[in-house]
């Protein structure tokens, strides 16, 4: 294969078939994906772990399943360890018996690709989320690092928050890129793709809503990078846990609502703190946030339910993956609104997502037995995915979840709007 790229040694003898037809191939792969967005070469994947966003074993989704089979039989093995996106279904979270049969039938290929993933390199069994920076997990890239991964709200958190350098890569390049050892060299990995092309800054007269703040940013700047002033008077200047998950919600929206990969934030952020307005292009757009422009943004959502005024049956909040501290403060937010209404139970049926990791974490102090006496599910499942069916999308589904709104018929509230439907109940 010809390249414009320039090679070292190894990478040329990895193409050349040093390693196997198989693995030039996939060199050949990230080489051509490479040069569609310009770069000019290849650099090492420098991170401990990988990250995959395919966790479910969709049944239509069989030359996937033959490739990684592939890679597996010809030693194509993850030069890295990896976790995964969170699986697809769970039996503990309420479905119809039709629902369910329908889902095991969609997802009837999932113990062969769980089987697959354990021998391409998955972590452990329970590495399955997209939340996998959380320390619970360990996934927890260095400053400056060069990841291969896919999984837009985890992309984004690790680019922006951790100061990491990765592309919003696809499912497949993200796996062949730890395969490879190896990705191509442009966007968000180089200096210049990491400088800001909008400037934001937030006008509000109290701290936004992340979720909201983070669409309507997304929506404005699309895929380019924003740098935010403003953020940082209601966050502050340190990355404890309250503001990582203010800024995971906030990402994920970004990330989904427009294709943010990184965003800057003044005064909090690392390459924000430590370039300051280095970090901004000349001729750089301007958005102004204010109260009303995040209204409008809200006002703007479309309903896409069959009954637009029907009544909530059900409650998914943890999209992307709830953290530690989102369960301890949502508990208590819950138990004092349901004691002020006279109520034990949550109105309307209710599930948590988080990971395996945080959810046996969080059994370890008392507010999980409350959460749990409230008739709240915890589960490990995408509730994207567990939406992705007819039966599924008829239902009435409420979220403060951006990205869940975006790719499902769930409406969108804000966290104060569903808490109060949670605890008062819904006329």
């Amino acid at each position: 294969m010809e390249t414009k790229m320039v090679l070292t040694s190894e990478q040329q003898a990895i193409l050349d078939g040093s390693k196997g037809e198989t693995m030039a191939k996939v060199m050949e792969t990230l080489i051509k994906y490479g040069e569609i967005f310009g770069a000019t070469k290849m650099v090492p994947v420098t991170s401990e772990y990988g990250h995959l966003v395919l966790s479910f074993g969709l049944m239509f989704l069989g030359p996937v399943f033959d490739l990684y089979q592939k890679l597996i039989d010809d030693g194509c093995i993850s030069s890295q360890k990896f976790t995964c996106d969170p699986r697809p279904y769970d039996p503990e979270v309420p479905q119809s018996l039709v629902s369910k049969v329908l889902a095991k039938i969609i997802y009837s290929k999932q113990k062969r690709y769980d089987a697959q993933l354990k021998k391409l390199g998955l972590l452990n069994e329970n590495s399955y989320t997209c939340t996998c920076y959380m320390p619970e997990l360990g996934n927890i890239p260095k400053k400056g690092d060069i990841l291969s991964w896919a999984e837009s709200s985890a992309v984004v958190y690790a680019n922006s928050v951790l100061g990491a350098r990765c592309n919003r890569n696809s499912g497949i390049i993200e796996l062949f890129g730890s395969v490879c050892g190896f990705v191509p060299y442009f966007g968000f990995l180089t200096d210049e793709g990491r400088k800001a092309k909008w400037i934001v800054k937030l006008q509000t007269t109290k701290k936004p809503d992340a979720q909201l703040l983070g669409s309507a940013i997304g929506m404005k700047v699309t895929e380019d990078v924003p740098y935010i002033y403003g953020l940082d008077k209601y966050l502050g200047n340190e990355l404890n846990d309250s503001v990582c998950t203010y800024l995971k919600d906030f990402g994920a929206a970004t990330a989904s609502n427009g294709a943010v990969g990184l965003y800057h934030i003044d005064g909090l952020t690392p390459e924000a703190v430590e370039l300051k307005e280095k970090l901004i292009l000349e001729n750089a757009k301007e958005y102004i946030i204010t109260d009303e422009e995040l209204q409008r943004v809200k006002d703007n959502y479309p309903v896409i339910w069959k009954n637009p005024n029907a009544k909530p049956k059900m409650c998914f909040l943890g999209c992307p993956h709830m953290s530690l501290e989102q369960l301890k403060d949502w508990t208590n937010k819950l138990d004092k609104g349901l004691k002020e209404n006279k109520r034990t139970k949550v109105s309307i049926a209710t599930v948590f997502t988080t990971s395996n990791p945080v959810h046996e974490e969080f059994k370890k102090h008392p507010e999980y037995q409350k959460l749990i006496d409230m008739g709240v599910i915890i589960s490990y499942i995408c509730p994207l995915m567990y939406m992705d069916n007819p039966l599924c999308q008829s239902k009435a589904v409420i979220t403060s979840s951006n990205k869940l709104r975006t790719y499902t018929t769930t409406r969108y509230y804000s966290d104060d709007e569903i808490l109060e439907m949670l605890t008062k109940g819904v006329n």
